[in-house]
């Protein structure tokens, strides 16, 4: 945790230039946090977020930062880009799931004595947000381009289990009775559009073939 004081209170003359900075961090600790910027959606600013008994700063995801209820978010070191050493303790976390009312407003470098990383501790393995990593998208394609997303499968917590129901998917599709005429259908990688959540379909409480096999038999023969 930072020092804030060195020195008593009554202490006889003026504050030295280094006090004076000190206390003046510490004010200005206390006017962010008492009067935060509001964070507008879609803006791109870095958020400030209760993680506990601390706040944090958090990066939103582009794409993925419009809420209006929902948006993905990746806690980061306070000092970054200037804190390599330390950033793999917050960016294990990945892309996170942020409800907006959560969110205390735009991220003030004032806070950072708020930290976990300015108390010298680690993230707790329960920030109070579940995963908004990355998603799996069926899209069907006409030659010009056109068409629609059959199925959405998401959210992955990594990104290797994506690929693999992706592949795995894409076998399934080269079979002859799993077509739909007119389109190419391909399953593709994606972020996972936390916004748009209740789209998706849980890969980790579903069988992704037999969703897919369900959808594409149904579009074919629409």
């Amino acid at each position: 945790m930072k020092r804030l004081f060195r020195r008593c209170g009554h202490a006889p003359g003026a504050l030295s230039p280094e006090d004076q900075a000190v206390v003046d961090e510490f004010r200005a600790m206390l006017v962010a946090r008492k009067n935060p910027k509001p964070w507008t959606p879609g803006s791109g600013q870095d958020v400030a977020i209760r993680v506990g008994q601390f706040i944090e700063r958090a990066h939103t995801r582009p794409g993925d930062d419009h809420g209006p209820d929902l948006i993905a978010v990746a806690l980061v070191h306070p000092d970054t880009p200037h804190a390599a050493a330390y950033a793999h303790r917050y960016t294990s976390k990945g892309w996170l799931r942020c409800e907006t009312n959560t969110i205390l407003g735009v991220w003030n470098p004032a806070c950072a004595m708020l930290t976990h990383a300015a108390a010298g501790r680690d993230l707790p393995a329960d920030v109070g947000m579940a995963p908004a990593n990355y998603g799996v998208h069926v899209e069907a394609r006409r030659s010009d381009g056109s068409g629609s997303t059959l199925l959405r499968l998401g959210p992955y917590t990594q990104v290797s289990h994506g690929d693999r129901d992706a592949a795995r998917l894409n076998v399934e599709l080269e079979k002859t009775d799993l077509a739909v005429p007119g389109f190419t259908v391909r399953a593709v990688g994606a972020p996972f559009d936390v916004s748009d959540h209740r789209s998706y379909r849980d890969p980790y409480e579903s069988d992704a073939a037999a969703l897919l096999e369900a959808v594409v038999t149904r579009e074919g023969g629409a």
